[in-house]
This record gives C-alpha cells, structure tokens and sequence, in this order.
C-alpha cells in the first residue's frame, strides 16, 4: 500500500475510495463538550497527541481527562499557564513537546499564553456559545436569551490576542423559542451540533480549506460575566423582558427578588397565555401585582398585565422547590420501590459513585453537592442516567432539587412512573346532556398545552339539532401553525417522543386507545351534538372505530420491519444490504366533517405507530371531539408536541400546513377540488409527501337474483347511513330491470318507518345534516335532479322543525347524463337507475363512466358473477353482497380522482414511513 503525503487513492475495478487528511491535535479544556469532541476527532483518525485540562477537584479528574486516560493520551494538568502575565516556562516547554499541528479549544475557562496559542503549525481554534461579534465574553449564551434575541448559535474562530475577536471560520445559528433556557438552548442545540461542528472545522483546517473572515466591528458587543449582586429582577418591565431576564441568568447567577424579606431566585420561566388561573396570591416586593402560586407554578404579570410561569424556586441555604409547593407543609410520604425499581437506584448509585470517586460509598444521606459535585458534574449525572436507564429524561433542576440520594431516587422513582407530570391546564364548555355533564376544551392545543389562538380570535360552533351555539372555539393564524409546527419538530428531532422506543409508543397508544373508551359515552355526546351524528351510532362507530383503531396501531409499533437484500457482490469482498423503515418526521392531517372522531383516528394513529409526530387540523364546523381527544392524549402521557390540534379554517390553517417547509407529509381526506390544491402547494412548497382520500360517486348494482330483502336493507344503508354523510355511501344504484319497481317500492316503505329527531334519543334513525350550507346544497341538489327529469319519489325537503334536518330522499329515472347521475351529493339521496335484464358489461360500463373510484357494491346469488363484476369495477373498495363494512385491519382508499394512498391496515403504516437502504462491506 502506497502512501503520499496524508492522501492516498485506492481502486479496485471501478470503485474509488478517498481517505481525508488527518492532524495531530493537541486539545486543551475541559468538560463533557471537551470529552465529547476529543472522541469524534479520534473516531475521524485525527491523533490527539496530547489533552490540557485543569486538575483534579476533589479527588474527581474532569471527563475530557477521564476520557483521554483511558485511551492512553498524554494528559497534562495545569493549574494556571502564567502568573502575572509572564507564561510559565516549564508549562509552555510541555505543551511544546506533544509536537501538535493544531490546538483545538472547545471549552476552555483557562487563560491560554500566545506563544501557546500561536505556535502549532495551523494556529489555534476556539468555540464559542454565540454568533461573534455579538456577545463576545464568557456569558454569552446567558445574554442570547437576556436581550430576547430571536437567533442563537455558535461560532468556531481562530484565535488572536484579543477577547473573542479572531477570524471566524464558520457559524452555525438556530431559532430561539420562546421558552427556551440556558439549559434548552445548550443541550438542543450548542452542544451536539457544536461537537459536530468542531469536528468539521478541523477538517476544513486539514484539507486546507478553512476560511478566514474577519470579524465586523458593527454590531459587536461585549457583556461581563453576571453576578449575584446585579441580577435582581426589576417589576416595572413587560412580561416578556422579564422572562428574559429570568432564563437568562437560569442557572448562574439566578435572578431573583425579595418574597417575605427573603432571596428567592426564580428557574424555569415560560410564558403563560389564557385565562389567569386560581391560586393562592404571593406579594413580592417590587411588583405592582401579586404573583399566583397555582398546582403548575408561580404565574407573575409584567407591567403590560401579560403573564409568565415560574417552576422552580430557590433559598438562600440552597434549598430548591418546585413554586407550586411555595405554600405546602410536610415531607411527601415515601414511595416502596419494586424489583425493577430497586435495579434502576442501584444502576444510579452506581453512577453517583463514578461522579463522586472521592467518598468511600453512597448512602441515602449523601449529598451530591456537599460531597464535591459541580455543575458540570450535573449534566453529567442527567446525560449518564437517560444512557443506563432507559432513556428515562431527567432536567438540571432535579438533581438542584433532589441533592441528597435519597431523595433523588425517589423524585426518579415518581417520574419514572409519570407521577411528576403537570396537571393540563384546560378551560372547558360544559353542558348537562344526556344525563351527564359534558366538559369540552375549546382551545388550540399545541405543545402539550391549551391556548388562544395567537390573535384571540374565535368563533362559534353550532349544534345542529337546533342551531344553537354550543361554544366559542379559538380560530387559529398562521402564526399557531407555525409554532405548532415548531413544536412537533422539537419534539420529534429532540424530544422524549424521538428517543422512545417502539414497544413503549405503542404502551401509549394502548393507555390513550383505554382513555377514549373510558370517556366513550362522553365523546359520542360530543359527537351527536357537534356532528349531527346519531347517539347510538356515535357510540358503536364514530367513536368505537376509533378505539379499534387506535388499538390495532397500537400493534404495530414494534413490528415494523425492514428486510436484508443479496446483492452483486464486489469481489474479494462481501456486501450486507438491508433496509430501515423511519418516521417521516412532522406530518400534517386534514380530516372532514362527517365522521369527526373516526377520520382522527384512522389517521393519526397510523402516523403515530410509525413514530411521527403530527398537526391535526379538525374541520371548521365540528372541531370538539378533537379537542377532547387533545386532552386524552396528555392524560395519557404523551410528550409535550408530539400531538397538536389546530382549529379553524382550510383556507388559512391547512393551506399554511401544506406550504409549510417543516412538515414532511400531509394526509388529507375532503373533496376532490381540495385536494387538487392541497397536492399542488405540497408539490411547490417542499414536495411533501402526501395521500389523499377524495370524493366519490359510488356505483352500486343490484341483479335480480340477489336477496331482495337484503339488498333493500343493505342498499339504504349504504344511501342512508351517517344521515348520508360518508363518504362511501352510494352515489348511483343500478337496479336491474324486473326488479326495479318492487326495489322502489320496499325502500319507499321503508323510509317512512324512520324516525327523523334529535340525534340523543335512542330510539332516533335519521339526525339533522351537518351544517345549514351543507343542508342548503343538498335541496339544491334536488331541485337540479327535478329540473333535469329526474323522478323525485320521496323526500327531497327540509324537515319543518328546528335544525337542519332532511327528509331522506329517492331519486328514479335518472340517466347517464345527469347531474345526479354525475355529482356527489354527500347527503341523504338515493339515485336510482335501471338497466336491462343481463346486461352486466352494459351496466359495468355505465358504473365505470365516472372519475371517482373509492367503492363500489355488487348483490347477486351468483358468486361468477359476483367475482367478474368486482374484478371489472374501477374502484378501492369492492361489496360483495354486503355493504359499508369497513374493518381496521382492511386497507381504504380509491381510484382515479376520488385519491390515492391508503388508511388502514398494514399499508397506512407505509404512507407515514420512508424507506432507507443500507450497505455495508465486509
């Protein structure tokens, strides 16, 4: 094998294969970004040929040093590198002796000499918490978030003989959001991407292809390090400067204020939007207003009477407190650990004793900070538990909290069993109905909370029994869209829900599909009243689909598989080829108006099951059922942002959701013209993935040998049920000729035993239409099929009552040509056509003569017949001898311009997945 300089080429046939350049480092710093950073330089073959970090504390060496020892690389400990700014010489002549080509600072809080910093051959390169030239000094991600910046990032720089004033080599910037902190801000985004950029930066450096930009003077700023004495809070502020100031001195110094002549310092702020909520009121000297200590915090109010949320609260012993505790007395009881529970605190002991090696052992006194931890010992001790236990998901405050080991193990223990979690905040409409109190949230539901729409709109949402209104329902913008979106995407790229193995999402699923059974009677009154639907049928359907649904996902989650593939082998070596199924990534979904609940279900638990996460937009008239299933999924525990619930208009909320560049597929169900647009805007804005399920003109024919009594029974089902509004109901019944008239007649009959009334008496066949403009089409379209010849035999009025109710109607003699022969009406009208005896390709034909094919049906005694017909029609869904019978495991979804992909089954799961092909040679 030839070597020339730090490059070589290797061919084999026609393969060729680069190997880049690599340095001798010499990393000076310290920390778990040092560490993190020294092992990817070594992974990419860079030699670390020495490491410079700050000696022992306590007996514990830092982890960079740790790491370093371990894998044999020299590690030199100094306490300083000059005294009064004369280098020390022995220290300078030892560095000198690791002959490095580069020194590589990722964290470093020593004061490094110049003739250090200048003396490898490629200089000195710095990384730094902010976008230079602002923010240079060594609190810059704390004043990020104090001056309410909207972007945060990092720098890596070389370094001169100024104060963070060197040549930049490459930026990288993130949004801030809203409530980030310190901590949010570090672990999301400064740190692991921070890493990565440090390794590239090297790289850039090896290949000789590093830039240098000077920095800008315009716009620089330099602000010290904060100290304890200066970060007192000021009340006469608005809200959002206060909470600035509030998450950017969280963790160090704090800010704090005077409560009862005592320091208390705040952490954990977020802005808090809604109604104010009850509590018991805090006087706190300087604030015009008393804060409220609720179950979930602290609520304070800025001078502008908008609000913030704090956590967590502070004494001066130390001492720290969740706010919404401020007012309680007494120790929580002790909770009894199980077997697993007690292996989970002996892992964590464990972990504790590596932190502090310098105590002979861990016992339950043992005080975490007494006993020599700093704070970088707690991301530490946060990082190693979600690594050894599960990916259970610890925050810095818990350990500030919970110090000694015994009580940490019992604040793990309760999160571990989710008994940590925060009460939701919700403001219900209730009504007494149905001989129960009905509780609906009438928010937007975005990242884990319950909120007004961003410009406080609302608007009403009408029963349609008797066209009263059953509450005011927020009315989401684009600006709820886009934080909703925020949400899932933080929540699937960094969140809970990310890291979370498949058996335990599908556990969730499981507990939310129990929840929603639980509350079924509750949602099928939301749904009678919200929908039209009819009680009982909400009950068995709308909502017992929906359980089924969830359920049968709930299945998949941990059985979604990839496959290995035996390809062409590049002889002398061998290949493995297989194929990863992954979650697409945030997912938008539409649904319609007709069956509320179920179409929620059919979708999201699909998108779920393959580790999604989702924005869900309710259809404007029927938004309710929705929103309480919100609720449910954060009773049952899912992440904050893993679900979202988006009220309001298609014209503004899902327009934006499928322009918006985050999201990666969009699942609508809705009428053909819709979804056309929405295709166009998913294929302009960043060619999303998308499926959709479209209208249709359902054909059924019925032959004169079927089972009359059935296929009247069976055929107005498939006209008259859900009031007409499903969207595979009949559209046209092609009745064979000798049977025709008898058909007419038994329908007829039997329409006029059906009671027409409100959809919660039990004892009700037929409730009102959805909506008033959908009950004014519906007679419109009846008037049309008069115009036209068609034969009006029954029906085709409004109800003389209350509500938008219709009478159910039958159309005969209706040819090819049309209207009704041609348009769907999505409504309680059976549109009949005869054709001649035995004429089955006559009547396929006639069927077929249509550009929507979601389903379709077919009654005949005679099973050749039967298989030929459904063979022959152009349609997703085929009825043989039944009708309507859809079933969770069976894939849905049409032809032609009535959609394509699939809800359901097996193959609803691929339209939430892509497929990724790996290769390795061995």
């Amino acid at each position: 094998m030839l070597w020339t300089a730090n490059q070589f080429i290797r061919k084999f046939s026609t393969t060729t294969v680069y190997y880049q350049n690599r340095l001798k480092l010499a990393l000076i710093g310290q920390s778990l970004f040092g560490q993190e950073v020294y092992r990817s330089l070594r992974k990419e073959g860079h030699k670390v040929v020495g490491v410079f970090t700050i000696p022992d504390k306590d007996g514990k060496a830092d982890p960079l040093a740790v790491a370093a020892e371990k894998d044999g690389t020299p590690v030199f400990k100094f306490p300083r590198w000059r005294v009064k700014g004369k280098s020390l010489q022995e220290v300078v002549e030892a560095y000198k002796s690791v002959d490095a080509e580069l020194n590589v600072l990722p964290f470093c809080t020593q004061f490094i000499p110049m003739d250090v910093i200048d003396h490898p051959k490629h200089g000195s390169i710095i990384y730094h918490p902010s976008l230079l030239p602002c923010h240079r000094g060594a609190s810059a991600i704390n004043w990020t978030l104090i001056h309410g910046d909207k972007k945060a990032g990092f720098s890596i720089f070389w370094a001169d003989d100024g104060l963070d004033t060197g040549p930049i080599l490459l930026q990288r910037e993130c949004d801030v959001e809203p409530d980030d902190t310190v901590d949010t801000l570090y672990n999301r985004f400064l740190f692991p991407k921070g890493i990565k950029a440090m390794v590239e930066a090297v790289q850039l450096i090896a290949d000789g292809r590093a830039p240098r930009i000077p920095q800008l003077e315009e716009g620089a700023t330099y602000e010290g390090i904060q100290k304890k004495e200066n970060a007192k809070i000021s009340w006469d502020q608005p809200t959002e400067v206060i909470h600035n100031w509030i998450r950017g001195h969280d963790k160090v110094p704090g800010a704090w204020t005077l409560i009862d002549d005592r320091v208390v310092t705040f952490y954990g702020s977020s802005l808090f939007e809604g109604s104010v909520p009850s509590g018991e009121p805090l006087a706190i000297q300087g604030a015009s207003k008393p804060g409220i200590v609720t179950k979930n915090g602290l609520i304070l109010f800025g001078k502008d009477g908008k609000m913030l949320m704090v956590k967590n609260l502070q004494f001066e012993d130390g001492k720290m407190i969740p706010a919404s505790k401020y007012f309680s007395t007494g120790e929580t009881s002790a909770v009894e650990l199980t077997e697993e529970e007690t292996k989970m605190a002996n892992e964590i002991g464990a972990i504790w004793k590596g932190i502090l090696s310098n105590i002979p052992a861990i016992e339950d006194s043992t005080d975490f900070f007494k006993s020599g931890a700093a704070s970088m010992d707690v991301v530490r001790l946060v990082e190693e538990i979600r690594q050894k236990c599960g990916g259970l998901q610890l925050q810095n405050e818990d350990v500030y909290m919970a110090t000694t080991f015994h009580e940490f193990i019992q604040m793990v223990v309760r999160k571990s069993r989710g008994e940590d979690k925060e009460e939701l905040v919700i403001d219900y409409a209730t009504q007494n109905i149905n001989n129960m109190t009905v509780k609906m949230p009438y928010q937007c539901f975005i990242n884990g909370q319950f909120v007004d729409a961003d410009d406080e709109k609302k608007y009403d949402t009408i029963n349609p029994t008797d066209g009263s209104v059953i509450c005011k329902v927020s009315y989401c913008s684009v600006a709820d869209v886009d934080k909703a979106v925020a949400a899932a995407k933080d929540a699937f790229e960094n969140g809970e829900w990310g890291k979370m193995n498949a058996r335990d999402r599908g556990r969730l699923m499981y507990r939310l599909a129990d929840l929603m059974e639980e509350h079924q009677e509750e949602l099928a009154t939301i749904e009678a009243i919200d929908s039209g639907a009819v009680y009982t049928l909400a009950l068995k359907t709308h909502v017992g689909m929906s359980v089924q649904t969830f359920r049968y996902f709930a299945g998949w989650c941990d059985k979604i598989q990839g496959s290995t593939i035996p390809i062409n082998q590049a002889r002398p070596n061998r290949n493995l080829t297989f194929t990863k199924k992954e979650p697409l990534g945030v997912c938008a979904i539409v649904i319609p108006w007709n069956y509320p609940l179920m179409m929620l279900a059919w979708k999201s638990a699909a998108c779920l099951a393959a580790g999604n996460t989702l924005v869900l937009k309710p259809a404007q008239v029927t938004p309710l059922t929705a929103l309480k299933f919100a609720e449910l999924t954060a009773k049952a525990g899912f992440p904050k942002g893993v679900i979202n619930i988006l009220p309001g208009s298609g014209g503004l909320v899902g327009q934006r959701l499928s322009e918006h560049p985050d999201i990666r597929k969009l699942g609508f169900t809705g009428s053909t013209p819709i979804g056309k647009q929405i295709m166009k805007s998913c294929a302009v804005s960043n060619l999303k993935k998308v499926s959709l399920e479209l209208g249709g003109k359902s054909p059924l024919i019925i032959f004169s040998d079927c089972d009359l009594d059935k296929a009247v029974r069976m055929g107005m089902g498939a006209v008259y049920f859900n009031k007409g509004e499903n969207c595979i109901a009949a559209g046209r019944l092609f009745i064979e000729e000798s049977i025709h008239d008898e058909f007419v007649r038994r329908v007829v009959e039997e329409i006029k035993k059906m009671k027409i009334g409100d959809p919660l008496d039990r004892s009700t066949d037929h409730g009102p239409q959805n909506h008033k403009a959908h009950l004014e089409k519906l007679l419109e379209y009846c008037e049309t099929g008069v115009k036209e010849g068609a034969t009006l035999v029954y029906g085709g009025r409004q109800v003389p009552r209350a509500g938008f109710f219709m009478e159910p109607t039958v159309f005969t003699d209706v040819e090819d040509h049309m209207y009704l022969a041609q348009e769907e009406s999505f409504g309680p009208i059976m549109v009949i056509s005869k054709f001649k005896d035995g004429d089955i390709d006559g009547v396929l034909r006639r069927a077929n003569n249509t550009e929507y094919g979601l389903a379709s049906g077919v009654f005949t005694k005679d099973i050749s017949k039967a298989m030929y017909v459904s063979e022959k029609l152009e349609a997703g869904t085929v009825f043989i001898n039944t009708y309507n019978k859809t079933d969770v495991a069976a894939p849905f979804g049409g032809f032609k311009q009535s959609g394509f992909g699939k809800d359901l089954g097996e193959e609803a799961l691929h339209e939430y997945l892509r497929t990724k092909a790996v290769t390795v040679e061995y």
